[in-house]
């Protein structure tokens, strides 16, 4: 068991808990999590081992206690670059340029293989079309349901299925790319005068455009149609070498999967898991969706679809 001195975090949408020890005057977190134990724990402190690695700031592992469901990690305290934002909106530009320095840099990570605490070797896997497949099919299953009744269902699906394999058929950029896979400003912490990135369990090797979007269409920080302009324009500047034509197209079609995704996920942490704050961010989902989509021909199958019925 855990020590009842151990002050109780605000939790993430995921199952794990977070406690902060502190010790004399060092402080530090606990990560428990009694299940999907593998990614919350193991795999967890194996993407930070090679973010560590690439100079790149992540929480370092202090001990473990695998048997027992839980990992001491390095506190980085509790200034988000989302609260961060929140409090410096004249200075949002600046940070935002210092985010996308940071993605940069981890865009830059080659590494694929680390030694986990086990001792056993991990390798990042490949972000395959099937998974990005499989997510969007979150969305059929958690939210589409309350919509049509049974035998519409049926053929909804089929048609949405089709659809996005036709639309991940349309990017171009290889999965070469270390992807952190929720990169948005409330998964990055302001430590000591840098950022640092947490929340890395589901990392992957994608698409150069995946956390690009994440970071731009972020659902939880709502930021103008000009920022998000700025934002996305200056990483091309920072990227001499990139195809604009194919990181837009890619980045467009990212955003409207990821956030079909997140509509799903939402709406599913509100159903099976009652974490019912999630739900006020649909329809920002929503809105992001019809931003990219909206007189984009490559979404007209799509949005075709989504018109065939009143959705919220």
């Amino acid at each position: 068991m855990l020590s009842k001195s151990l002050k109780k975090l605000k939790g993430d949408a995921s199952v794990r808990i977070f406690f902060r020890s502190k010790k004399k005057k060092l402080s530090s977190i606990i990560v428990y999590a009694s299940k999907e134990k593998t990614s919350n724990l193991l795999i967890y402190d194996s993407i930070n081992k090679i973010l560590l690695k690439n100079n790149i700031l992540a929480p370092r592992l202090i001990c473990e206690n695998y048997s027992k469901n839980y990992i001491e990690i390095e506190d980085f305290g509790d200034q988000t670059i989302f609260n961060l934002l929140k409090k410096n909106r004249t200075k949002k530009l600046v940070i935002f340029k210092q985010i996308i320095k940071l993605l940069i840099k981890l865009q830059s990570i080659r590494q694929r293989k680390v030694k986990n605490f086990k001792k056993k070797n991990y390798k990042v896997p490949y972000y395959h079309p099937r998974i990005l497949l499989e997510e969007t099919k979150i969305f059929l299953d958690w939210y589409i349901e309350q919509y049509l009744i049974k035998s519409e269902k049926l053929i909804f699906k089929k048609k949405f299925t089709k659809v996005v394999k036709n639309l991940i058929k349309k990017l171009h950029y290889k999965n070469i790319t270390f992807v952190h896979r929720d990169f948005h400003v409330s998964n990055l912490m302001m430590f000591k005068k840098e950022i640092a990135v947490i929340d890395t369990q589901d990392a992957l090797i994608g698409n150069k455009a995946y956390d690009l979007a994440s970071l731009v269409d972020d659902v939880r920080f709502k930021t103008s149609i000009n920022t998000k302009k700025k934002i996305f324009d200056y990483y091309l500047k920072s990227q001499k070498k990139i195809n604009k034509v194919y990181i837009k197209n890619d980045f467009e079609i990212i955003s409207v999967l990821r956030n079909l995704k997140i509509i799903g996920i939402f709406k599913r942490l509100a159903v099976r898991d009652k974490k019912k704050k999630y739900l006020k961010l649909i329809p920002n989902a929503w809105n992001l969706i019809k931003l990219r989509s909206k007189n984009n021909n490559k979404f007209k199958d799509l949005n075709d679809l989504l018109n065939t019925i009143k959705m919220n």
